[in-house]
């Protein structure tokens, strides 16, 4: 798209968000590439036209369905992260979207089979359904506003993301619950339009169900259901028209795939599905039906069909009521694929679709014609009264058997069984509780689905099976730990989970290759088949045993206590080399050790002290066999007057001197 002369292309708004080049454009808003500078992250960037924020009215509303949109947390829905106002700009700050719509996809590959188009509605309804639970109605779905991105395309079970955009967008442009502006213009892109916004421009869940049912048809046969020449006749169809059966363009469709076409877009809102959760449990039904290979299922088809009318109300004639107002698609910035709600009474038209805006009903001063009356054959007054009969007859005999005697189901989803019964007695029906199953959409006690659904035609009187929740499934995290890793996995499997991850760390309390922790932790409830990671034990770790011979006791004894490790030291011995008090020797001296482990120092007592005997007179020989026997050393040395006779005159150190065993001893001979 060209961008060349956009004054907002590399303006950043609120100091935040950059904006970047141009998406699309539409008659309300242009949509951007941008950037949040503070978050570092791609977003789309609506930029509201100029002049809509000299509106407050629209400000507000604006502002208010801004909030209202971004609470909408759903998958399937485009997010909505942020809205302000710069100066004059107003803009909305959304998920940036990489992909094609949903338009892209009906062309590409229209008429889709059944499983197919199913698939992709399935997420649609998704984000309806939650929506609707929110109290929130898009009314404006359509191909454009479906954003399909392929994750993983071109590998083995690739899927695709669908989410849907613009929520809460025409709620900005009127606040009313009716679809009207000021002067009862309706807004609506045509081809989509519920037949009761074309009559009275009342719009509710069921508006988005009918929108939906119209996608489904069009991703079936790859066209809309109503063509003409004029959006006005377009619009009259749906008034005046049944949405035809998908098989009448693709014949082979199953009969329940027609009738949950026609459900969907009945034009009786009586009869169509409530929500847009009601259609979602149908479509699963047919989906179901389609996985198991079933071409055809009486029951399913007669479950869907859309029940008679007890009587036929006259909606508006449009035809020649109605001026056509339109804005042509050729018009620069009359399409926008990213969004549909336009300022003023208008709405973008979108590829052959024609926006307009008209009149809701005949509108004040409208000339309506009334359909000429057939005039009787003139055959005389008895057969006149006689034909007359014969019709009341089979007419009352009709609405007896085919009518009288059938009411239909009210919807009674995500009720509490309290509120369900109520609610089925007050249309005279009474409630069975089928069973119970666990949810992650609905609370305990709540109504998960009922049989026959929303919508379905019940014998007056008649029972309404009902499906209760369970609330969310969960499941205690057993207790792992002193398990070994096979008993952990059968503790896991007995409790609906199951094993994950294991890493491994030591412990000086749990035995090696049993549990020591999980992850979650034991006691948390976690949904069915969570994974559970559990750290096994290594056993205690090794510790270095380091040297300590020679270090004085006390510190050695220190130094082993702060690496984990028990000290005997008991033992003492005599050392001439090792000092008194200091560590004699270790056992074990090396290697390595576990926390807790012994470690044995014997402590010096220092050398052993004897007394120096008195060997003066003594021979030699004599001497130094008494000295050695005593553990001491002994060195030989002659006097100065040396007479040869090998007798010790003297000894050094003298006589009667404390001495350490093994020290030496010099004898002085003459």
């Amino acid at each position: 798209m060209d961008n060349t002369g956009d004054p907002l292309v590399g303006r950043v708004l609120d100091g935040r968000y950059r904006v970047g080049p141009r998406i699309a454009r539409g008659g309300m808003a242009s949509v951007y590439e941008g950037t949040d500078l503070r978050l570092d992250r791609q977003v789309a960037i609506k930029i509201m036209h100029a002049g809509l924020a000299d509106d407050p009215d629209f400000v507000r509303r604006f502002e208010r369905e801004a909030r209202s949109a971004a609470k909408l947390s759903h998958p399937n829905v485009v997010a909505v992260f942020d809205q302000g106002a710069d100066g004059d700009t107003l803009f909305l700050v959304m998920e940036h979207i990489r992909g094609q719509t949903l338009r892209d996809v009906i062309r590409a590959e229209a008429p889709m089979s059944p499983s197919r188009a199913l698939t992709l509605l399935e997420p649609v309804l998704a984000a309806l359904s939650a929506a609707h639970r929110n109290g929130m109605i898009h009314r404006d779905i359509k191909p454009e506003n479906v954003l399909i991105t392929s994750a993983g395309a071109g590998e083995p079970g690739h899927h695709d993301d669908v989410k849907v955009a613009d929520f809460g967008l025409a709620r900005a442009v009127n606040a009313e619950t009716h679809a009207t502006t000021t002067g009862g213009l309706l807004i609506g892109t045509v081809s989509y339009l519920a037949p009761e916004l074309v009559a009275d421009g009342h719009a509710d869940a069921r508006a988005d169900v009918y929108a939906a049912g119209v996608l489904l048809y069009e991703m079936l046969t790859g066209r809309k259901p109503h063509q003409a020449d004029t959006p006005i006749q377009v619009a009259y169809k749906h008034v005046h028209e049944d949405i035809p059966a998908p098989s009448a363009v693709v014949p082979g469709l199953p009969d329940y795939v027609d009738a949950l076409v026609a459900r969907a877009t009945a034009r009786d809102t009586s009869v169509r599905p409530a929500d847009a959760g009601v259609l979602l449990h149908q479509v699963r039904r047919v989906k179901q039906a389609l996985e198991q290979g079933v071409r055809a299922d009486a029951e399913l088809t007669e479950d869907l069909t859309p029940s008679v009318r007890e009587h036929t109300d006259e909606l508006p004639d449009l035809q020649g009521a109605l001026p056509e107002r339109i804005i042509d698609p050729s018009t620069p910035g009359a399409l926008d694929d990213y969004e549909t709600a336009t300022a003023g009474p208008y709405l973008p038209a979108t590829q052959e679709d024609h926006t307009v805006a008209v009149p809701v009903g005949p509108g004040p001063g409208a000339d309506v014609p009334e359909p000429p009356l057939e005039r009787p054959g003139r055959r005389g007054p008895l057969l006149l009264a006689a034909l007359v009969a014969l019709v009341l007859l089979i007419g009352l005999g009709g609405w007896y058997f085919g009518i009288a005697r059938y009411t239909v189901t009210p919807s009674v989803i995500d009720l509490s069984s309290a509120a369900a019964k109520t609610k089925l007695e007050k249309s005279g029906l009474s409630m069975h509780v089928d069973h119970t199953e666990y949810s992650e959409n609905f609370v305990k006690g709540a109504v998960i689905s009922s049989d026959p659904g929303a919508g379905d035609r019940i014998h007056k009187h008649g029972t309404v099976d009902v499906v209760l929740s369970k609330g969310p499934e969960r499941h205690k995290v057993p207790k792992l730990r002193g398990m070994t890793l096979d008993q952990a996995r059968s503790a896991l499997e007995d409790a609906d989970l199951v094993l994950g991850d294991t890493s491994q760390r030591y412990s000086g309390k749990i035995p090696q290759d049993q549990v020591i922790s999980s992850d979650p932790h034991a006691g948390s409830e976690q949904r069915r088949d969570t994974a559970i990671d559990v750290v096994l034990s290594k056993g205690p770790k090794p510790i270095d045993i380091p040297n300590l011979t020679g270090e004085k006791a006390a510190a050695a004894k220190k130094r082993l206590k702060k690496l984990g490790f028990k000290v005997d030291e008991g033992a003492r011995d005599f050392s001439t080399s090792i000092p008194k008090g200091s560590v004699l020797s270790q056992s074990p001296d090396s290697g390595t050790g576990h926390k807790g482990d012994t470690i044995t120092l014997v402590i010096s007592k220092g050398p052993q002290m004897v007394t120096l005997p008195d060997v003066r007179g003594s021979s030699y020989d004599g001497a130094k066999r008494r000295l050695e026997a005593m553990g001491l050393n002994v060195r030989r040395k002659n006097s100065s007057i040396y007479f040869h006779l090998d007798r010790v005159a003297n000894t050094d150190p003298a006589p009667n001197t404390r001495v350490p065993v093994g020290s030496t001893i010099t004898l002085i001979l003459v």
